[in-house]
């Protein structure tokens, strides 16, 4: 299994201290917690687009290309690009650049995005969400397979057979398909044979099963092999030296930042009781020791039918920088590693 750290560089108030960093501090320590990600034995560092004031990654390639030049062995992943208000050939071009740059690193994680800002601010009706994104996946994987592209579509002007560079340092860009909960994206990623990365933020892990299952009968219909369906997850989670430690120390950042996105979705706030059951057996936050994280690894794995990848957010909010760099220390030096083993 791989396993990695994601970031939506997350720039917010300490809900704890009240200190803010500056947003080239904040960048400047996203790119050692990439680091420290590199050295500790991680494979994957993350990177998600946002288009709002609390966070800073609007162009994840951007970020990956630095994160690129400080570390050597660390896939480097979108989570996730909202293709449905980019254009793909301007994806394609920016992570075939940072492919380069990394010496075939670079990995497109594709989505419709958890938020919308980004199509009023680049012009798209939302009456078009899904119908564009699946018009524009089509035009990603024709330019990843092919140097010259004679396409055509509603959303964005014609090719007619024109180059598209550069081209990647790897044969294939990796394009993976990033899901919710909507079972015909899950069917959409079997169909067109993509690996899949599921967001779990909620709930228990194991009720993405018959999704998954879907998923994999989907691809198995379609004509493809078992091996090319990859399922990977998403989670939300922390570690420290014990349980105690590592749930005390997550809690206010999960809530203050859960509780501010249920107040434009119309959830409750967050509370301890419903923090401690998501922190549980089941639950789908993994915070704690390595060994109950390690315990929760397993656990998703055996309920999923087997997980190729696993990649943890450990900052909904800004946190304390040498808590975060620790708790990638433990992901990697001793969940990733006794997992492996």
């Amino acid at each position: 299994m791989q396993f990695g750290i994601d970031s939506f560089v997350e720039h917010t108030q300490d809900p704890v201290s009240g200190a803010t960093v500056t947003a080239a501090e904040r960048m400047q320590q996203l790119i050692a917690e990439a680091v420290c990600a590199d050295v500790s034995g991680l494979d994957v560092v993350a990177i998600g687009e946002h288009h709002r004031g609390e966070y800073l990654a609007s162009s994840p390639a951007v970020v990956l290309a630095a994160i690129a030049t400080c570390t050597k062995k660390v896939r480097l992943a979108s989570a996730v690009t909202v293709l449905g208000s980019d254009d793909p050939v301007r994806v394609f071009q920016s992570f075939a650049t940072v492919d380069l740059v990394s010496n075939g690193r670079a990995e497109i994680i594709a989505g419709r995005g958890s938020f919308i800002e980004s199509f009023p601010l680049f012009g798209y009706d939302l009456d078009d969400y899904d119908a564009v994104f699946a018009e524009k996946l089509d035009l990603l994987l024709a330019l990843r397979d092919h140097e010259h592209v004679t396409w055509s579509g509603k959303f964005r002007p014609a090719l007619t057979g024109q180059g598209v560079y550069p081209r990647p340092a790897q044969a294939s860009l990796p394009v993976w398909l990033g899901v919710g909960g909507t079972p015909q994206s899950f069917v959409r990623a079997g169909v067109l044979g993509l690996p899949l990365m599921i967001a779990i933020i909620g709930g228990e892990p194991h009720r993405f099963r018959p999704l998954v299952d879907l998923y994999r009968e989907a691809g198995k219909r379609a004509g493809h092999p078992p091996e090319r369906l990859a399922v990977g997850v998403h989670v939300h989670g922390f570690l420290a030296d014990d349980d105690a430690t590592a749930r005390e120390l997550l809690f206010p950042y999960h809530a203050a930042a859960f509780t501010r996105i249920g107040r434009e979705r119309g959830w409750p706030p967050t509370t301890r009781a419903h923090y401690d059951a998501m922190s549980g057996p089941t639950g789908s936050l993994f915070v704690g020791s390595a060994k109950t994280v390690i315990d929760k690894v397993r656990h998703i794995d055996r309920a999923l039918g087997g997980v190729a990848r696993l990649t943890m957010l450990m900052t909904p909010a800004t946190m304390p920088h040498d808590a975060v760099l620790r708790s990638i220390a433990i992901f990697g030096r001793d969940v990733a590693s006794q997992v492996n083993a």
